[in-house]
């Protein structure tokens, strides 16, 4: 009695765990299960993760108006909460998204490209100005975010060209990736 125990998960087993703080408060629980060792997974339905690709190329996406990224190809979904290019949250948390787009055929010509990462809380954005002095080929935005979400909440990703002559593609190399942290 008055004893602290603090117990230490190196060594356990699947009927022993033991505790660390010298007080000799070992314990035995008959058919208790270790979930948490170093190497298994840590799987369950509230805690989702996702990663998704676009199929292919989205070639020219229009001027002037914010156009949803379509992400086709799920790399894996952990409970399935990403569907139709959105993640819905299973539960109330903060969660992590990472998103990096590439875009093909820069437009030095427009006023600014514009990332926005969108829940049903917010929108972050990211503002890239393509003023190279000529046509880009190649460019890479990316936004990471740790943001609150209700449940049934969703985020998406989308982009945006302002002004400019020509249209811009994303590439299939692009990503939108995220998790529940806490």
């Amino acid at each position: 009695i008055g004893a602290v125990a603090e117990y230490d998960g190196s060594g356990i087993t699947n009927d022993k765990w033991y505790d660390k703080s010298g007080n000799g408060l070992d314990g035995t629980v008959s058919g208790a299960t270790d979930e948490n060792t170093a190497g298994a997974p840590w799987i369950s339905a509230n805690h989702p993760a996702f990663q998704a690709k676009p199929s292919s190329q989205q070639a020219n996406f229009a001027l002037n108006s914010s156009v949803t990224v379509v992400f086709g190809t799920e790399v894996f979904d952990q409970d399935d909460n990403f569907a139709t290019n959105n993640f819905v949250a299973p539960v109330t948390g903060k969660y992590q998204f990472n998103a990096s787009i590439v875009l093909q055929n820069i437009d030095e010509a427009a006023a600014y490209y514009q990332l926005e990462l969108t829940t049903s809380n917010r929108t972050i954005k990211r503002l890239f100005d393509p003023d190279f002095g000529q046509d880009g080929v190649w460019w890479t935005m990316s936004i990471s975010v740790l943001t609150d979400m209700d449940v049934n909440d969703d985020a998406y990703v989308a982009i945006r060209q302002s002004a400019g002559t020509q249209q811009t593609d994303i590439n299939d190399e692009s990503y939108f990736s995220g998790h529940l942290v806490c």
